[in-house]
């Protein structure tokens, strides 16, 4: 039976992955309104959202999944009946300088969430619900040179941020066992694509050649992802939030491996030929640098299970994908100014008069 939701709420939506989603969402289903909770940290950019401005069926409320009585007012006055919990600290690098932070939104206000969702459930209020929660091949740790990571892969995380996603994932389990709470999970490979912060790979990338500074890679450069378009995670994330059944936890991946100086050099080369440069100029501005501590050496998500149950695959080749991506920051560049210069902050405090945290 599909699950049709009438009242979405989505956590973390002015985020990277939770805004490409929304505008998928909304495309495909104009008769269910969409609440957006986000706290709007740094990586929180409502200039994402501008094209939703005035819609009625879309709403955005500043505030913390921490904060109780919100969430719980948030669930009632909306109806609720499906929440996507996009809502995290999501760098690697950030949390192994502060960790802290990635436990208490990542692992404490998860639970803050599923608490009062199941208050909510509980209550009767709406016919049926769903919580999905939106996780990482990260938290399965690192692979050998072979395999697949599969939906019964042990849990065995290597960063502070990973570790705090495990813990959301194993409370999302928990509800559903403890309480028969009919709750969700996916876990994603790496994504690209439009409304990447610049500090993630792809994306920092492209503005470091555009401006001529070095492009930062970690070690010998052959840490092994797998890449998977955002607009393919979007429509995975709506057909697992239809199609699964409560309990499940399906693998999203792009099948699409790549070695990370091989991303490095394929995004010099396309920019070469956009920017007008010598055949492999761009190349002459990659540096390595150390490693990052607890690197892992290799993802690869097998998503044959969402494909075989649900019949999900991606529709974008990494080479269609990437091309795209590049093209969508160039002809952007307004937003990455904003973005980098922090100006993006400044219109979130004109339209929520205390700023930001």
């Amino acid at each position: 039976m599909i699950f049709k939701p009438a009242a979405l709420l989505v956590t973390g939506g002015a985020g990277f992955i939770g805004s490409n989603f929304i505008h998928s969402f909304m495309a495909n289903n104009h008769r269910c309104t969409v609440t957006n909770l986000d706290c709007l940290t740094y990586a929180g950019n409502l200039k994402n959202l501008t094209a939703l401005e005035g819609n009625p069926n879309y709403r955005f409320v500043k505030g913390d999944i921490g904060d109780a009585s919100l969430v719980a007012r948030l669930l009632a006055e909306q109806k609720i009946d499906a929440v996507v919990h996009f809502a995290a600290e999501s760098h690697v690098d950030r949390s192994i300088t502060g960790p802290e932070i990635f436990v208490r939104t990542n692992v404490l206000g998860s639970q803050v969430l599923l608490e009062e969702s199941r208050k909510h459930w509980q209550s009767g209020s709406v016919a049926d619900f769903r919580f999905l929660q939106i996780s990482t091949d990260e938290v399965y740790g690192s692979l050998g040179t072979t395999g697949y990571f599969t939906e019964g892969t042990p849990l065995a995380p290597n960063s502070p941020y990973s570790a705090s996603k495990a813990g959301a994932d194993l409370l999302v389990r928990a509800y559903h066992e403890t309480f028969g709470m009919p709750t969700l999970n996916t876990r994603c490979s790496n994504n690209y694509g439009p409304y990447h912060f610049p500090e993630k790979l792809i994306p920092l990338l492209i503005h470091n050649i555009i401006n001529k500074k070095p492009l930062p890679v970690y070690g010998d450069g052959l840490n092994i992802r797998d890449w998977l378009h955002v607009r393919d995670h979007a429509v995975a994330i709506e057909t697992v939030l239809k199609k699964a059944a409560p309990g499940s936890v399906y693998n999203i991946g792009g099948n699409n491996e790549w070695k990370n100086i091989d991303i490095v050099n394929l995004v010099c080369d396309l920019l070469d030929e956009r920017l007008g440069r010598a055949c492999g100029e761009n190349r002459t501005l990659i540096s390595f640098v150390k490693d990052r501590p607890g690197h892992d050496r290799r993802y690869a998500i097998d998503a044959s299970r969402l494909k075989d149950d649900l019949g999900w695959g991606p529709a974008y080749t990494f080479e269609q994908g990437i091309a795209e991506t590049v093209d969508w920051y160039l002809a952007n560049q307004e937003w990455v100014a904003e973005v980098t210069s922090g100006a993006y902050r400044e219109y979130v405090a004109t339209q929520y008069g205390g700023g930001v945290s």
